[in-house]
């Protein structure tokens, strides 16, 4: 769809995509709760061609439909002055290359140093009154893509489809020993390990995990290996290679420290999706970190 953007609103230009469909349906496009709306209709916060109509009126084609799609900083996040990676930007969104021992989000409201809160500081830097909003996480010494939402109109749209892996995502690592298979798949149950609070372990009585991995490349003592996930589990991948034998380098939870790296050598390269709005199929890519690459040279 065509759109532009001014302030909090959005204007769609009505195409086929929704022609002779519902302003209802628009929203149930974008997966909107009840109660967002039930905001947008008592607050007026969408109009078809600049007047206000009912949800259920039908949609033509070069219609304009406005709808509040931008909420202004909330400030979870302070901004705390630092540079990020940026590896793609539009107006819907950002996806940022995180480096390793840097989490996500915080685990408590007194700490500032997290991706985003550096995100919340370069949305002020660059004029935007947006809050930082990730739609997923990766553990802190993992390194790679981070999506954070710009717009909270998409936002719903985007965790349906994370929800249903409609958002792929694919991961690089090296672990210890060679591999014989140059594709398998672990199929188990993972459950929060009784003994330690921060592991995850194998456990009939958990959540069915699936992971799918594919062998690069064998070296002498370890493989170089990429994986998709089918469930987004914790810790899915560390736990799944370590139950079949050939858990992560340096991975001191589920493994063993390395001398030749200094964290788990995971690395979160790929991001595939349709994008929600101009419906262009987005390939996101980005290069190992130093300390993995330095591993296979």
């Amino acid at each position: 769809m065509k759109y532009t953007i001014r302030n909090q609103y959005i204007t769609f230009i009505i195409d086929k995509q929704f022609i002779y469909k519902s302003i209802d349906d628009v929203f149930e496009y974008f997966h909107l709760s009840r109660k967002t709306i039930h905001l947008l209709k008592q607050n007026k916060e969408y109009s078809l061609n600049n007047h206000f109509v009912s949800s259920q009126t039908i949609l033509q084609k070069n219609d304009r439909l406005t709808i509040k799609a931008f909420e202004t900083n909330d400030f979870m996040y302070s901004p705390t002055p630092s540079s990020i990676d940026i590896i793609y930007e539009d107006d819907f969104f950002l996806i940022v290359n995180k480096p390793a021992f840097l989490p996500v989000y915080p685990d408590s409201l007194d700490k500032i140093e997290s991706l985003s809160h550096y995100v919340s500081y370069y949305y002020q830097q660059s004029g935007y009154d947006i809050p930082a909003r990730p739609i997923h996480r990766l553990d802190n010494d993992t390194t790679g893509l981070v999506i954070y939402c710009k717009c909270a109109l998409i936002q719903p749209l985007l965790d349906y489809q994370l929800s249903i892996k409609g958002i792929k995502r694919e991961y690089k690592a090296i672990v210890k020993g060679n591999l014989d298979k140059k594709k398998h798949t672990v199929k188990t149950n993972t459950a929060r390990d009784r003994h330690n609070s921060k592991k995850m372990r194998v456990s009939k009585d958990g959540k069915e995990t699936i992971t799918h991995y594919q062998l690069i490349k064998n070296y002498e003592s370890y493989a170089y290996i990429k994986c998709q996930l089918e469930t987004g589990r914790k810790h899915q991948i560390r736990v799944h290679m370590a139950y079949s034998g050939h858990p992560l380098v340096g991975d001191i939870l589920y493994g063993k420290p390395s001398n030749q790296i200094k964290r788990q050598a995971l690395h979160a390269y790929l991001i595939e999706m349709v994008h929600p709005i101009t419906l262009e199929i987005l390939h996101i890519e980005c290069p190992n970190p130093q300390d993995i690459q330095n591993l296979l040279t």
